[in-house]
């Protein structure tokens, strides 16, 4: 059974870092792409980052390109997001997902992960 634990949510000021962890386990996930969603109150959950576990190909969403890094630990099945320079529109439910991708493109859609965690909330104080 594949459970997706996030940690590392938050209250942090504008121009501040965090750092989100998610715990995956129940597989091995060399085959999956793991994305980083997140949803603020009344709008759609949107593409953060993802990242290919074989191989490691990054993929962000512009609104975080240049702040966000997303990252592994192969050993541990974790997935890092470090988040730098935030600004208050980052203020969301961040979700770890999981998912096998038959083209790199759809990395980017949440209807193609399967597995998803509980979410950890950000919030960006201006």
């Amino acid at each position: 059974q594949v459970q997706l634990v996030e940690s590392g949510g938050g209250l942090v000021q504008a121009g501040g870092s965090l750092r989100l962890s998610c715990a995956a386990s129940g597989r091995t996930f060399s085959g999956y792409t793991m994305g980083w969603f997140r949803q603020a109150p009344g709008k759609e959950r949107e593409f953060v980052s993802a990242l290919r576990w074989s191989g490691g190909s990054t993929y962000y969403a512009d609104s975080v390109k240049g702040r966000f890094t997303i990252s592994r630990d192969n050993a541990k099945n974790w997935l890092y997001l470090q988040m730098n320079s935030l600004k208050p529109e980052d203020t969301a439910v961040y979700y770890c997902a999981a998912g096998q991708m038959s083209y790199p493109s759809n990395s980017y859609y949440g209807r193609n992960y399967g597995y998803w965690g509980q979410g950890t909330q950000v919030t960006v104080s201006s």
